[in-house]
């Protein structure tokens, strides 16, 4: 696969499959969505005292770079990544790809 593309985005927990089928709609063939949690300065929230990391949802979305534009601005949309506090998505270029036979051809 040549000029892949891929898209990491961060969400809110429960908002992973919102995200991946707004991509896939935008022409993804699809994601892996992981599990995580926050570690940063704005995600130290106490509840009696203990302190709480929110959990968030991953997903990772490789495609070809000439459908990152319209698959990261369904993410956007979909995430609601332009509000505070809702997720960050970005993009890196790939490489190399192997194993995935089905995205060695463009279409």
């Amino acid at each position: 696969m040549q000029n892949a593309s891929l898209i990491v985005s961060i969400v809110r927990k429960g908002w992973g499959s919102t995200v991946l089928e707004a991509s896939v709609k935008a022409g993804a063939r699809g994601g892996t969505v992981i599990y995580g949690r926050g570690a940063g300065i704005n995600e130290q929230d106490k509840i009696f005292g203990m302190s709480i990391e929110p959990e968030k949802e991953i997903l990772l979305t490789l495609t070809h770079a000439d459908r990152v534009d319209d698959i990261l601005r369904a993410i956007v949309d979909a995430g609601e990544l332009n509000q505070t506090g809702r997720g960050i998505a970005f993009v890196v270029p790939v490489d190399k790809v192997l194993g995935v036979a089905h995205f060695m051809k463009q279409g």
